[in-house]
């Protein structure tokens, strides 16, 4: 990956709804040029998904220390739930790191199932404090403008 490809997927993670002729004005080059490039870190698994970033009213970070080994059937079960976002298998002193966008009468029920398997740990989001830190200038453009 070079900096040209540093430079789309920076662009790209601003906003992926812009051409191949928008990106390409961007970094002067033309939008064959930058689809090319942007097929390349597809097949090489740089570019996994387009997505959009909701912006949830509610967050929780549920870190989850399983009681048994029936992890098959805890991820069928924690997947049933729409408010859950992700569930990564971790290393470390937790088996799962879950996050969740439950509102607060919604999250009591979840926990309680949650806790027929497991021990579990919640943190909820009361800010967000997130700032760009892909601020690279690309050629007059800046992903912070």
């Amino acid at each position: 990956m070079d900096i040209i490809d540093k430079q789309i997927l920076t662009i790209l993670t601003q906003n992926s709804k812009l051409t191949n002729k928008e990106i390409g004005e961007m970094i002067h080059m033309t939008g064959q040029a930058v689809s090319a490039r942007i097929l390349n870190l597809q097949k090489n698994g740089l570019i996994k998904k387009y997505s959009i970033e909701i912006n949830h009213s509610h967050t929780q970070f549920i870190r989850v220390f399983m009681d048994s080994n029936n992890f098959d059937a805890f991820e069928q079960f924690v997947n049933t739930y729409e408010e859950v976002s992700s569930i990564y298998k971790v290393s470390g002193q937790a088996c799962y790191m879950i996050i969740g966008h439950f509102e607060e009468s919604n999250l009591a029920p979840f926990i309680e199932k949650v806790s027929k398997w497991a021990r579990y740990s919640v943190e909820t989001v009361i800010s967000d404090r997130t700032t760009d830190t892909l601020d690279i200038s690309i050629n007059g453009y800046s992903n912070n403008e």
